[in-house]
């Protein structure tokens, strides 16, 4: 356990009356910037999620940081797409008819490579494809922008995070400029998070959940954000976490998600949130510009 996580666990414990009571703002690690809007799936109220069309559109958007989803092939391949199924995002259903339940795994990745992934959104992204994580990087490479990258469903996929952390490390997104402040690696599954810190410590990692005030000592060796889903939060659980030092040194962060009109982002906000993730991130954005962020009551 940390030392600054030893020192804060009995006032974080302690704290967990605050998350039942109104307790004061607290300072989030973004210094009075805002928290940090993350385009998740990237722009995926704009664009179809997880293709190079949400990438771009925000790119457009002028939206620094977007989120994406990594599965695997039958053949190994990593590609980027939110369910384990190909159903619900491509045609997969008529290219494949008699492939039901059209699971990820189940297909190589030239056949996925063929399916259309845009035309579910709207004719005008008919056409676009299912991307490969090499893709998804060299498009977010290109825009400059910054990348958290949820590794999903690992129990499906044994050994995705070496791979995941190989392919990373051939598109140049571990060297020190990625790693000081352009690369987050998340997943729901703590065993996986920590399979990830392990292989690789220099990388910066996040836990999708809410784990209990108890557990955080345990989470703060191997995670730097504690990232739940925004209806979990309060002024005392972002405090509690925020006060246990991440295994790069500084404070625990928090990501919320997924956040989608001003009024909650702005509550989230005045919690000291360090990130909001967001199908519109053009909304949140302007929503939680310091100007736009009320003190939490």
């Amino acid at each position: 356990m940390h030392a600054r996580a030893v020192a804060v666990t009995t006032t974080a414990l302690l704290g967990a009356a605050a998350l039942l009571s109104p307790a004061a703002p607290v300072q989030a690690a973004h210094s009075g910037a805002g928290p940090t809007v993350v385009a998740h799936r990237g722009a995926s109220a704009y664009a179809p999620e997880n293709t190079l069309a949400a990438v771009d559109k925000a790119a457009e958007l002028g939206i620094r940081w977007v989120e994406n989803d990594v599965q695997r092939t039958r053949d190994g391949e990593l590609v980027v797409l939110h369910d384990d199924s190909l159903k619900r995002t491509t045609d997969v259903e008529e290219v494949f008819p008699g492939r039901a339940p059209w699971k990820v795994k189940d297909f190589t990745a030239a056949e996925i490579a063929r399916l259309d992934a845009g035309s579910w959104f709207g004719d005008a992204y008919a056409g676009a494809r299912v991307p490969t994580l090499e893709q998804f990087l060299n498009r977010v490479e290109h825009h400059h922008q910054k990348l958290l990258l949820e590794i999903k469903n690992p129990q499906l996929y044994p050994g995705i995070e070496r791979q995941t952390l190989k392919v990373l490390a051939n598109e140049g997104w571990l060297d020190r400029r990625h790693l000081s402040g352009r690369l987050i690696v998340q997943s729901f599954s703590a065993d996986s998070v920590r399979a990830v810190h392990e292989l690789k410590p220099a990388v910066k990692t996040g836990f999708l959940g809410t784990p209990p005030l108890s557990a955080l000592p345990a989470y703060a060796a191997f995670t730097d954000q504690i990232n739940p889903h925004h209806g979990s939060l309060s002024v005392g659980y972002v405090s509690a976490v925020q006060a246990f030092t991440g295994p790069h040194g500084g404070p625990m962060e928090v990501f919320t998600w997924t956040v989608d009109d001003a009024d909650t982002a702005r509550q989230v906000a005045a919690y000291g949130v360090d990130g909001i993730i967001t199908n519109r991130p053009d909304v949140i954005r302007d929503a939680v510009r310091p100007a736009a962020v009320p003190a939490a009551r």
